[in-house]
């Protein structure tokens, strides 16, 4: 009997420490992060790249303090190569154990973000013993002029080596310190991989690879019909060669050696993202600078996990679950749009600090079903109560329980206004919602200054039997059959909030002057709001 019971315990503890082990799910319209049996929505941010290499430092700022008070659930936070392997095999996992205590300590979740051989494309990261093996223990990329940028080479095996072991001591550690707990929720491997200076990589290794016939994964991928537009005009432009080096099948061009250059960045990606995985697996992902303003090959970090070189990297590199967009330019819809994919759900690691941020979390988790959202050094937001960010992480909080289920069902919905793009059209159940930025309306006086028309969204949550729920800011909404026949009136509008187990409490009846005597329903510019619509149709 005692033994029954002892294998019982042992048992339960198995299931309820495997419970606490992240992974991506897929949940009927959406692929989802679960944790502890249910579906795990991130509110996060980023730390700037040198506050986690002390604790000192993030407790003399109450950093930890001051982001669970900005409603963040999650920090994404960077764990340093030259910090917990400052000699060849002898780890440090100070900061690792900083980054844990802290996080549980505040009710927040982590992920790690190993920047290892490359950060910004640059391998800045790299330990001291590796910087002084450059070009020669450590190979370096080479530009074609015969210079050697400080760019690890992703053609050396003592390169992939040294780094894929660091990250499985660290995935090992990880797994011991924190298995049972479930704090680290994601790694990231790398950051931002690219090459700079030249498309591809020009050394002597590299070279020799670009000399040989093209792997037979990448000929696969690219006769049955895996390519995208892009890979696939290249090919074409070259002759479609079925065999033959990389210049046989892909030419002589920037896009050629691009394709090339993110052929071995991935292969190297994923051999260390798979010996950290052996050790822990939890789901990985890769993020990218982007391609912008008119950049050619080698002007941007190029190669990585890029939009238009997205197969590549989803077929060398299985062990990536993710592939990210770091969004710094201006086109927010447009840019996360190319990395909402079929086989590819949006999580938005990184995205510029600034005031717009608080209208785009509720568009990327409405319109795209993200698993989270995270801005850019957010241990540096400004500090004032009603900064935007802070005003709609609190306001989602309560509620992401039941956003979870409505991104899982498909019936929840979102969109993007600005002063270029002011309206959009959601047609839900046969009606049309025209939703349109607040300031057409033009009863607000910035509306007569362009500069002053943020970005404001709206999300949509189908409640079923003519309800809607609208979360967000600064838009203004009519109503209309989408076949033209009849009309879709308001029956009410109630203000509402969620108490802490996520159900909705009515804080008043709306009707009047808000909204506008019963035609639309409306979160105006500068606040941010939930309202649970209910509509008749005649």
């Amino acid at each position: 009997m005692k033994r029954t019971i002892l294998t019982l315990v042992l048992t339960a503890a198995c299931i309820s420490a495997q419970a606490q082990i992240s992974e991506l799910v897929r949940q009927g319209n959406a692929t989802q992060l679960m944790h502890g049996g249910k579906p795990f929505i991130i509110l996060g941010g980023e730390l700037a790249n040198s506050s986690a290499s002390s604790g000192a430092y993030m407790d003399s700022r109450d950093t930890w303090k001051y982001l669970a008070e900005s409603g963040v659930n999650t920090v994404l936070a960077p764990v340093y190569w030259e910090l917990i392997e400052p000699e060849e095999g002898r780890y440090d996992f100070s900061t690792v154990d900083y980054l844990l205590k802290s996080a549980r300590a505040n009710g927040q979740k982590l992920i790690l973000l190993w920047f290892g051989s490359w950060k910004n494309s640059m391998s800045c990261y790299a330990p001291s013993w590796v910087k002084r093996g450059f070009n020669s223990e450590f190979e370096l990329a080479a530009n074609s002029d015969g210079s050697t940028p400080e760019i690890m080479s992703a053609f050396s095996e003592r390169n992939v080596r040294a780094d894929a072991k660091a990250f499985a001591s660290l995935m090992k550690y990880i797994r011991k310190a924190d298995g049972s707990e479930g704090t680290v929720i994601m790694v990231q491997v790398e950051n931002e991989i690219g090459m700079l200076g030249d498309a591809r990589d020009h050394s002597k290794l590299a070279q020799n690879a670009y000399n040989s016939p093209v792997p037979y994964d990448m000929m696969y991928m690219l006769t049955s019909g895996k390519a995208n537009e892009h890979i696939n005009d290249v090919w074409k432009a070259a002759g479609k060669a079925t065999t033959g080096s990389w210049k046989d099948v892909f030419g002589s061009s920037l896009e050629a050696d691009e394709i090339f250059m993110a052929y071995w960045y991935a292969r190297y990606t994923e051999r260390v993202a798979a010996a950290g995985k052996a050790e822990y697996d939890i789901p990985m992902f890769v993020n990218t600078a982007l391609n912008s303003r008119g950049r050619k090959a080698g002007e941007y970090p190029s190669a990585g996990p890029l939009a238009h070189l997205m197969p590549i990297w989803k077929t060398v590199a299985p062990s990536i679950d993710l592939i990210c967009p770091d969004i710094y330019d201006k086109g927010f819809a447009s840019w996360i749009s190319k990395y909402a994919t079929a086989d590819n759900q949006l999580f938005i690691p990184e995205v510029r600090q600034e005031p717009e941020n608080g209208a785009r979390v509720f568009y990327a988790l409405g319109h795209h079903a993200a698993i989270g959202f995270s801005p850019f050094s957010i241990d540096n937001m400004p500090q004032e109560k009603d900064y935007p960010l802070k005003k709609a992480y609190e306001l989602l909080t309560p509620a992401l329980d039941l956003i979870a289920e409505k991104q899982a069902a498909g019936k929840i919905y979102g969109m993007l206004a600005d002063v270029t793009k002011k309206e959009t059209v959601l047609t839900i159940n046969g009606i049309d919602f025209k939703c349109r930025h607040d300031l057409t309306l033009g009863w607000n006086p910035e509306a007569e200054d362009p500069d002053k028309w943020g970005e404001t969204a709206v999300m949509i949550v189908d409640m079923g039997n003519d309800m809607y729920l609208f979360m967000g800011t600064g838009v203004v909404t009519t109503m209309s059959p989408a076949d033209g026949k009849g009309r879709v009136g308001i029956e009410r509008i109630d203000e509402i909030s969620f108490d802490d187990y996520g159900k909705m409490q009515k804080i008043r009846r709306l009707n009047g002057d808000e909204n506008h005597q019963g035609r639309h329903i409306r979160i105006p510019f500068g606040e941010y709001g939930a309202q649970l619509l209910k509509v008749y149709r005649y």
